[in-house]
């Protein structure tokens, strides 16, 4: 993506120069994608229609590791889409998310994470307001 005030810039994947609307357009396509990477589930189907297969949709992964950067980053929702996303780098993980199994259990230690992380705030933020 271009820099601010550059009415036009050079997408290094295609040679092709894109608007400001097609900037914006693919700067919020992508960011939408990328947190779709925060589902297993959607992970799991992903793998089951190949597309962790395919060496262009690999090299896309690749890509989009520019999200991690915190310009990017500042504006993702769904930080465990950051987490998923270098988890795909591997081809290793790539196989085993095409197990249900394998999905389930990711799925079941995402709820816990967030459970916990849920109950130590309520609890923290309790205890702060005992001490004013």
């Amino acid at each position: 993506m271009a820099k601010k005030g550059s009415n036009k810039a050079k997408d290094p994947l295609s040679q092709t120069i894109e608007s400001d609307d097609q900037q914006r357009l693919r700067f919020q396509v992508e960011l939408e994608f990328v947190q779709c990477l925060a589902n297993p589930n959607y992970l799991h189907f992903l793998a089951q229609r190949d597309y962790f297969k395919d060496p262009c949709f690999v090299n896309y992964l690749k890509y989009l590791q520019y999200w991690k950067k915190p310009e990017y980053a500042k504006f993702i929702k769904y930080p465990m889409c950051l987490y998923f996303l270098d988890l795909l780098q591997s081809e290793e993980f790539r196989r085993k998310i095409v197990s249900a199994q394998c999905c389930k259990f990711i799925d079941d230690q995402a709820l816990l994470l967030w459970q916990h992380y849920t109950r130590r705030r309520t609890k923290t933020l309790a205890d702060k307001g005992k001490l004013k």
